[in-house]
């Protein structure tokens, strides 16, 4: 098969690879899979020519290298060590797909791939959460096992769905802003009240929640420099101070205007509140948690700069947590906590300079892109502090793809003001 056919199937594949990312984890996995066999043979040698040209594809890549060469030390079988590090793969896989959506045509259209099946997404939640329609057998087998009339997340947990919507939302936001035509700037201000609703609506997830505040604020924000850049106006401190009140009274509004935001808000306040080491936390989301961050700051306290090696948080917290009343689990919910246990600080400040990384580097983009950009980077500095957003497997996707999409074509951009 010639070069030519082989990279237009590739450039096909990472459309189908965007539009498959809410998706379920095997329908993930194959058009990964299937895209890696047909790209690696003609894009394989150009990557080594861009981890060294583009900062983000070299912090990600660097990331990647030192939790394979975790593998090489611990306890851990291999092959669980190997499972581990498989969940953390879509980090080296970046490169590989900047260098398929360098085309203006494959990025837009692999962009629309991933709007269309959120906005399904989005239409099955709505009409499933107001009782349009049974959860069916057939349906079920769709939408996945997680959706439930009064928690309507689609295709993965309400805590994936809350993530993945809130930053969609904030992207036909961008596009409201940037449209030509009114119709345009319509149709998305629409989808984004669709989006950001059915987060503070229909599901569950103060994941999700928190996604949705931070980006609005950060919206706001760009908004409102943006606005005094125009009229040749200076960043006062009445500007900063009402940029730092927009997220305290989006939260306030919404904690008095929403009950399921106000039910799970106060949930979560009283949880932690309550909270007592060595107590008995099963039934409490914010209790097990402070579980996990307590035992894991003892065991990174123990081996601080090396870890327990690439997968090895199951049997040091294992241990660690012997004859305690907690959950014994291989998921500490804190993707910095993770990396810590498991190769060590340097982990953790890998990960933190790959979001310094993408920071800086998002100001050399495009308007649409760097303030998404700039969105991706304060929605997972923020949950990588509750979940392990790089270990989940749809969250890490999600990151990959979108990291790759917006610093694609950075070696072609100029610094903007």
């Amino acid at each position: 098969m010639s070069s030519s056919v082989l990279s237009r199937s590739a450039q096909w594949l990472v459309i189908a690879l965007a539009f498959t990312v809410p998706q379920q984890v095997a329908v993930n996995n194959l058009v990964l899979a299937v895209l890696l066999l047909v790209a690696l043979p003609v894009f394989g040698t150009a990557l080594p020519a861009l981890i060294r040209s583009n900062p983000v594809a070299r912090s990600s890549f660097a990331l990647f290298g030192v939790l394979f060469f975790g593998t090489l030390w611990g306890t851990t079988p291999w092959g669980e060590a190997m499972g581990i590090l498989g969940k953390y793969a879509d980090l080296a896989v970046i490169p590989l797909l900047m260098l398929l959506l360098r085309e203006p045509v494959t990025r837009e259209r692999s962009l629309r791939a991933f709007f269309i099946i959120m906005i399904f997404a989005l239409v099955l939640s709505w009409v499933i959460g107001l009782h349009l329609v049974p959860i069916t057998p057939s349906l079920r087998y769709l939408i996945g096992p997680s959706a439930l009339v009064d928690n309507p997340s689609i295709f993965h947990s309400h805590i994936t769905q809350g993530v993945l919507t809130s930053y969609v939302g904030f992207l036909f936001a961008l596009r409201a802003r940037l449209a030509t035509t009114s119709r345009q700037r319509l149709g998305f201000l629409l989808l984004t009240l669709l989006a950001w609703s059915n987060v503070l609506l229909m599901l569950q997830g103060r994941t999700g929640y928190l996604v949705l505040l931070a980006l609005l604020s950060w919206l706001g924000w760009t908004v409102l420099r943006d606005k005094l850049q125009q009229q040749g106006r200076a960043l006062g401190w009445k500007s900063i101070v009402a940029a730092m009140l927009l997220p305290i009274v989006l939260l306030a509004v919404s904690y008095q205007a929403v009950p399921r935001f106000h039910d799970r808000v106060a949930t979560a306040v009283t949880e932690v509140q309550t909270w007592q080491p060595g107590a008995d936390h099963s039934l409490s989301s914010m209790g097990t948690r402070f579980d996990f961050y307590a035992n894991a700051l003892k065991l990174i306290e123990q081996r601080p700069w090396a870890g327990y090696g690439t997968g090895g948080v199951a049997a040091a917290y294992k241990q660690q947590a012997a004859g305690a009343d907690v959950t014994i689990t291989a998921n500490l919910h804190n993707e910095y906590l993770m990396l810590a246990v498991q190769v060590g600080l340097p982990g953790t400040l890998l990960l933190l300079l790959l979001f310094f990384t993408q920071w800086r580097c998002a100001n050399r983009l495009p308007p649409f892109e760097r303030v998404a950009a700039q969105g991706l980077v304060v929605a997972y500095v923020l949950t990588c502090l509750l979940n392990s957003m790089l270990l989940d497997h749809t969250e890490g996707l999600f990151f990959a793809f979108f990291t790759a999409w917006l610093f694609a074509r950075l070696d072609e951009q100029t610094p903007t003001a």
